[in-house]
């Protein structure tokens, strides 16, 4: 439970509490933690690996919203546990992980007696809500093309490996529409397109 900041703030009588009523996990890649519109029980707590939270759509549509990683909780597996709520998002993992599983009382009651635990929730509140505004104005505000290029961009790299299936679903969009775009963006000469692979020119 190094992992997290919060953890080594705790009293040895908190950090036991924690232990021993959360349950240790190891799941392989591609799982499923919970769909959209479950109500969740237990929260997360991921010491390894990465997941990812997508809202899925009526036609197929899917947009990722954020991604957690080590030393993070989720804010929709949060809020839905401690208000007995339906998630409004999917979690996937993106690589297999470890953590633990908490039931939502041990959490809310960490929440009542550890201000540094308070400290550790809020921050990641603010952090994630912050990652869905910005997902909001892209989705809003900017084009397709400008998305790709900037996602491209972000790579660091000349020659990014990845499918246009990856990408739509990066991106949430369809792999026809990415298609079609990409192919636009060659011609425009702004990128070259390759087997698995695009080229930034």
């Amino acid at each position: 439970m190094e992992e997290f900041d919060f953890f080594n703030k705790l009293t040895t009588d908190e950090q036991t509490y924690l232990i021993e009523n959360s349950q240790y996990i190891e799941l392989e890649q591609d799982f499923t933690l919970f769909y959209q519109g479950d109500i969740c029980s237990d929260i997360l707590l991921l010491q390894e690996g990465k997941v990812r939270l997508s809202i899925y759509g009526d036609v197929d549509e899917v947009v990722p919203l954020y991604e957690i990683q080590a030393g993070e909780q989720c804010i929709i597996n949060t809020s839905s546990a401690i208000s007995k709520t339906p998630t409004i998002a999917t979690a996937k993992t993106l690589t297999p992980i470890k953590g633990r599983l908490v039931p939502s009382k041990i959490i809310e009651h960490l929440m009542l007696t550890s201000h540094s635990y308070q400290q550790f929730v809020f921050s990641f509140f603010a952090l994630k809500f912050h990652a869905l505004t910005t997902i909001i104005e892209d989705i809003k505000f900017k084009k397709l093309d400008t998305r790709i290029l900037e996602y491209l961009k972000k790579q660091n790299t000349k020659i990014i490996k990845i499918t246009h299936i990856k990408l739509a679903d990066e991106l949430g969009t369809s792999r026809v529409v990415i298609s079609r775009v990409l192919k636009d963006l060659e011609n425009k000469n702004f990128i070259k397109l390759y087997n698995r692979q695009i080229e930034i020119l």
